[in-house]
């Protein structure tokens, strides 16, 4: 008796072991699965070279941009107001990453720059391309009643851990003009459209200069969502700093998606890097999607 006893509980005991390893075995395979259908994109408004920041400028600033993005990692970020010094800093400093854009006021290197860049190791870019927020989005121009000319780049890039295919695209929309601001999104929303008729999955960030409840916000609303709204952990920081003047601080950084299962995560990068509170006039913003 007692002998079968120990035997019934050896038993159970194996049991319960071998269901609790194939737990274990299920939890890591759909963990596995997750990281590997993960993509990390950024939005980040690095502040013009040429501003007049005092010790807020780029060249006290720029060894905390550079720790900020080897912290972080995103796969494909975005960069609003970036001179050409500044891509190239990038450049220099980031050799796993590629980029593409144009300065705005040339469609070269002369102004500042709304350019993607993704990492090379885990995203492939296929094309890409610049157009201006304006009645003439063809070329180099000033729209509406803008105080200065406006752009967006955009980029077909594949996911190499996946395979998916999605669009990404970066903006910067003006600073002054009402016209401009809505009907500067109404193009890109617009362009968007025409664009992805295959239906991939769509990243679009930007610095709009506009706060969440302007109706300027509708249409976009209705194809895309906003990652700050729908992810799973977030915030409701402000991303606009002002270098600490909380009077104007604003949330006006956006990253919108559409196509992705989901969001994990967004987040306002309010983290200091160089012992520095401020990397920038506006936090970076971060989200971690899934195909």
């Amino acid at each position: 008796m007692q002998e079968t006893y120990y035997k019934d509980k050896m038993k159970r005991t194996l049991t319960l072991i071998t269901a609790a390893l194939l737990l274990l075995s299920f939890a890591a395979s759909a963990q596995k699965k997750q990281v590997s259908e993960e993509l990390k994109v950024m939005s980040y408004n690095i502040r013009l070279a040429i501003g007049n920041d005092g010790t807020n400028s780029w060249k006290y600033r720029y060894p905390a941009t550079g720790l900020m993005i080897d912290d972080q990692k995103p796969d494909v970020f975005g960069v609003q107001e970036a001179m050409y010094e500044q891509i190239r800093f990038l450049e220099d400093n980031f050799r796993d990453y590629d980029n593409v854009g144009v300065g705005r006021d040339d469609g070269k290197k002369k102004g500042e720059f709304m350019s993607i860049f993704w990492n090379k190791k885990t995203v492939r870019m296929i094309k890409s391309g610049t157009f201006w927020l304006s009645e003439t989005p063809e070329k180099p121009s000033m729209g509406w009643d803008a105080a200065c000319m406006r752009t967006a780049t955009w980029a077909l890039m594949q996911d190499k851990k996946t395979g998916n295919r999605f669009y990404f695209v970066n903006t910067h929309l003006d600073h002054v003009g009402k016209e401009a601001q809505k009907n500067g999104l109404a193009l890109i929303v617009n362009k968007i459209k025409e664009m992805n008729d295959e239906g991939y999955p769509m990243v679009l960030t930007g610095d709009f200069n506009i706060r969440p409840d302007n109706p300027a916000l509708k249409e976009l609303d209705s194809i895309m969502n906003s990652t700050r709204k729908i992810a799973l952990k977030t915030d409701n920081h402000r991303t606009f700093n002002n270098w600490g003047k909380e009077k104007s601080a604003a949330i006006i950084d956006y990253i919108y998606v559409s196509g992705f299962s989901s969001c994990l995560e967004y987040q306002t990068v309010t983290k200091k890097y160089a012992d520095r509170s401020f990397i920038s006039d506006h936090y970076p913003i971060f989200a971690r999607l899934i195909f």
